[in-house]
């Protein structure tokens, strides 16, 4: 919300803009135009790009918006899968089917704790934006500007996490 060059809203404006202007150009034949509308329309495909993109780094998620700390679940699962495939490998390398069942075991619970994690914070991060979104709206209506950054802050917030998880979730 904060930043027009990462709003997805802002990138579906400019696209219908630069359409309009298209038409317009074809109409008139003004090749000026027609140009323009393309630029146009390339660059609210950048920003559209730009405002989904997000990913996650050392318990953290960081996109376009900003940087917002991971559920703790998120980061712990991931290192129990990692953990569990190499007791996995290695009761295989060994014969010893008790290291492989304990590999596998650990690796399905750090899934299942991985998606648990992905979860929550999917959850808190469209509820942030949400309540972003409107409480900005109120507070723009009511002229105050302190409430109205702290709204928008939650809505960045909420769109890190979002982004974050939907990066991981894609791979």
């Amino acid at each position: 919300m904060t930043d027009k060059n990462t709003s997805t809203l802002q990138s579906y404006i400019d696209s219908a803009t630069g359409a309009v202007q298209s038409v317009l150009g074809s109409v008139t034949g003004s090749a000026p135009d027609k140009n323009q509308a393309e630029q146009k329309k390339a660059e609210a495909d950048a920003k559209d790009q730009l405002s989904h993109a997000g990913g996650t780094f050392a318990g953290h998620s960081v996109s376009a918006s900003g940087v917002a700390a991971n559920d703790p679940n998120r980061q712990a699962g991931s290192w129990n899968q990692t953990v569990g495939s190499g007791k996995e490998t290695l009761g295989n390398l060994l014969g010893a089917e008790g290291l492989k069942r304990e590999g596998q075991q650990q690796n399905a619970e750090g899934k299942g704790q991985e998606a648990q994690g992905q979860l929550s914070d999917l959850g808190k991060g469209v509820s942030d934006r949400f309540g972003g979104a409107v409480g900005g709206v109120v507070a723009g209506l009511t002229g105050d500007s302190a409430k109205k950054a702290e709204a928008e802050a939650r809505h960045d917030q909420g769109k890190t996490l979002q982004r974050g998880v939907e990066s991981e979730v894609q791979k």
